[in-house]
């Protein structure tokens, strides 16, 4: 087994890039390993083939679009900030490489499966907290409250990991915990292979990499960590739970008595609350009058399929009015202000379809709590009374 050398950058860092090339000096590594996978690399080295915007839409991973481009512009805006690139001590390091020719090992797992393990094993109650902090991290790149260079300082690390740890378990360990086993197992094979590596890795992974290292046979097998993770379909769930109350709602209307009328006026209110709010918040992502539109006539019949969504119509009518392009997909990334972002034809488009159903959601959890006032009936009375002779009804027919 070769000699490992880890260097723990903030990402965002000019002392993080002189360090890295001061370290490739004084330890001559046979093998450069950067916290990147091929797909990041290429990207990094504007290499490759760029993804097709249709493709990117095709996929209908809104919410986990929108958390990666939102955590690169956090990133980015903090490089712009600092004046370095985000990403330039990997990108120092690969340069390095090549005027010395050593070869570059590419050791993080594709962000791909990172991201659906991170949003995929999250329960509901993490995706909000985890929104939230995002929204409050947004805050504090444009209002200068992030001291970059004390994010390489273990202790500071420590407690932000603790941080994640304690609101989002789940995410902490798909997004460190489980990348920490996947470079050290990356690493171990390098050592294997070549005398000295050095590894050029966020500071965040070098605790848990050194640990593993110390102590090879507690790693994970590798095979556990890069299969999709099967988590419960709960919006399914959730919509399926919703149907059945609806259903189960208007079963009672009808059994009570208390006219058609009432029955009418209780799916008049489930159209039009889901529509307004489905509507509104498309028109806060930034979406045309016609996709809210499209939202406020389709979110009242797809609140009662499990398997559509209304953001998605809403999408689909504004990438057809205001059609991305691959220039849209650059912009993303060179966005120097969340505002600019939001002007984005691609990003608008995944903002209406996430805002969307968000709005369509709302209406379907605040219609159960408004219905009851809205018709100016007692509940108690009208399912008791409902249930009773639908009771009688149905023995009536055995």
């Amino acid at each position: 087994m070769g000699e490992i050398r880890l260097i723990g950058t903030a990402h965002v860092s000019q002392e993080s890039v002189d360090e890295v090339l001061a370290e490739i000096d004084a330890f001559t590594p046979d093998v450069i390993a950067v916290e990147l996978d091929p797909g990041r690399y290429a990207g990094l080295k504007k290499q490759g083939e760029e993804p097709e915007v249709g493709d990117i839409l095709k996929g209908g991973n809104f919410n986990q679009l929108l958390i990666q481009w939102v955590l690169g512009y956090i990133q980015r805006k903090i490089g712009m900030d600092v004046g370095v690139e985000p990403g330039a001590e990997m990108k120092a390091a690969i340069e390095a490489a090549e005027e010395r020719g050593v070869q570059i090992g590419l050791i993080d797992r594709d962000i791909r499966i990172t991201l659906q393990r991170f949003w995929g094993g999250m329960s509901v109650w993490e995706k909000c907290k985890m929104i939230y902090a995002l929204g409050a991290s947004l805050i504090g790149v444009d209002q200068g409250e992030i001291d970059v260079e004390s994010l390489k300082q273990q202790d500071v690390i420590s407690a932000a990991l603790e941080e994640f740890r304690s609101f989002s378990p789940n995410g902490a360990k798909a997004l460190i915990d489980e990348r920490d086993a996947y470079l050290a197992h990356q690493l171990i094979i390098l050592s294997g292979r070549f005398e000295r590596v050095l590894a050029v890795i966020g500071a965040g992974h070098r605790q848990g990499i050194e640990r593993y290292l110390l102590n090879p046979a507690s790693l994970p097998p590798i095979a556990d960590l890069t299969v999709q993770v099967k988590s419960r379909p709960w919006g399914k769930i959730i919509g399926i739970a919703m149907i059945l109350m609806f259903a189960f709602m208007l079963v009672t209307i009808i059994f009570s008595g208390v006219g058609f009328n009432v029955l009418l006026w209780a799916l008049l209110y489930w159209v039009i609350l889901h529509g307004v709010l489905t509507a509104v918040f498309t028109l806060a992502a930034g979406g045309h009058p016609l996709s809210a539109l499209t939202g406020f006539v389709i979110s009242g019949y797809t609140a009662l399929n499990p398997i559509l969504a209304a953001g998605w119509f809403s999408a689909i009518v504004e990438a057809k009015i205001r059609k991305p392009t691959k220039q849209d997909l650059h912009k993303i990334f060179e966005a120097e202000s969340f505002g600019e972002m939001r002007k984005n034809a691609l990003f608008r488009v995944v903002m209406v379809a996430a805002l969307a159903n968000v709005g369509s959601t709302i209406g379907t959890f605040a219609y159960f709590i408004l219905i009851f006032p809205a018709l100016g009936i007692d509940p108690s009375v009208m399912l008791g009374q409902g249930m009773t002779n639908f009771w009688h009804w149905l023995t009536m027919l055995v």
